[in-house]
């Protein structure tokens, strides 16, 4: 297909600005749920080019939807925008392109949904490192009523959508009774000694999990001097698996492993999510054709975008479930660099990134063109996203 001419010119047009805004937000990293300057600027530009934009979602400061709506009826376009930094190593996983991107593919696309009719969504998601912002939106219905919702990741390759893991995140705390580990040590309950049963169950565990399966944690409290028995102790694991239905058989084991660690040593034992659970992926394959078929058109070989697999998890799982939806991943570095690594961070901010992104809208903006002008392309997307949720 052609990518329309139009879209072309207007990201061509704001590229400039567009670039700069990356580039400032990727020089202000900032914390999940705590990104109040980079939403604000993505927000001001989306009014700029004349969305209408609600600040605040479900409570959540940093999170807005904007909306642009043609008047005539037809397809609801989602684009998802992240701007959320990691601890210590800022934008190492190129949220600043992310959002910038989801508001200049969106911006391109407005200028042709009044030929093709519908209305363009905006969703600003907080704090997809941790808890995610997509979850909640889903969990309240927002993206219920969206044709299909669209995203695109920096990376060093062009990588189809692919399929994420299922994650839950869950801590174990145990409690018992502190004493003089030398003097009296038969008068205490060692809560130490339970999180390392825990460990030791969980890893007799793994033999017995399925292939895609991972389970990995880490001790974050465990006492306080070697000759105090420890009352407190905790231990913090994600639990993945490539369905939400084994990862909830997954997490269910675990938490019978920690009742009987709790027991053996006669600890109490509580357990919570410390972050949201996520879903996995469920990548709808005709919009991933669309996407990778406009790759091809924007001078990229077929031979170049390859199959990929992220053994990570997503928030956009928990949207996936609720609408079509797709997460390619666009080169904006030549190097082979790593996701969340200060390597990838520095290149990141680099011409060469800039370029990337700028392409990505054009990509993204086409894709969803291609999907509000042909309404048997759009039933073809809906009717497999029917199916896969059965």
């Amino acid at each position: 297909m052609t990518i329309p001419k139009q879209i072309v010119d207007t990201i061509d047009a704001n590229a400039q600005r567009w670039t700069s805004l990356s580039l400032d937000i990727g020089a202000h990293p900032e914390l999940g749920h705590e990104e109040y300057r980079s939403s604000a600027l993505l927000a001001e530009e989306l009014e700029r080019h004349g969305f209408a934009v609600e600040r605040g979602v479900l409570g959540l400061p940093t999170a807005f939807i904007a909306t642009y709506d043609s008047g005539k009826p037809g397809a609801t376009a989602a684009f998802l925008c992240e701007y959320d930094a990691l601890p210590e190593i800022g934008h190492a996983c190129g949220h600043h392109i992310i959002g910038v991107m989801g508001i200049a593919a969106a911006v391109g696309l407005k200028a042709v949904i009044d030929q093709t009719g519908g209305s363009i969504r905006v969703y600003g998601t907080p704090a997809e490192e941790t808890k995610g912002a997509k979850v909640t939106m889903s969990q309240a219905g927002l993206f219920d009523d969206c044709s299909f919702a669209l995203m695109a990741h920096p990376y060093h390759t062009y990588e189809k959508s692919g399929q994420s893991l299922a994650m839950d995140a869950i801590q174990f705390e145990f409690s018992g009774k502190t004493a003089h580990a030398a003097a009296n040590p038969h008068e205490g309950i060692n809560a130490l000694d339970a999180v390392l049963l825990l460990f030791n169950a969980l890893n007799a565990l793994r033999q017995q999990v399925r292939s895609d399966a991972r389970i990995h944690g880490i001790i974050d409290a465990g006492g306080q001097a070697p000759n105090i028995i420890p009352d407190y102790a905790s231990a913090k694991f994600y639990f993945r698996s490539a369905q939400r239905a084994y990862t909830n058989e997954l997490t269910a084991k675990a938490i019978r492993c920690a009742e009987g660690a709790a027991l053996q040593t006669g600890c109490t034992l509580k357990t919570n999510a410390y972050e949201f659970s996520y879903d996995e992926l469920l990548t709808n394959e005709t919009l991933s054709e669309l996407f990778s078929a406009n790759l091809v058109e924007g001078g990229i070989p077929s031979s170049a975008i390859t199959s990929g697999k992220d053994n990570g998890s997503l928030d956009l799982g928990n949207v996936s479930v609720r609408c079509p939806a797709i997460h390619p991943y666009i080169q904006v570095v030549d190097e082979p660099y790593q996701l969340h690594t200060t390597e990838f961070r520095d290149a990141a901010m680099q011409d060469r990134a800039m370029q990337g992104l700028i392409f990505g809208a054009k990509i993204l903006a086409s894709t969803a063109y291609d999907v509000c002008a042909d309404p048997s392309l759009l039933a073809r997307v809906r009717s497999e996203f029917e199916e896969k949720r059965i």
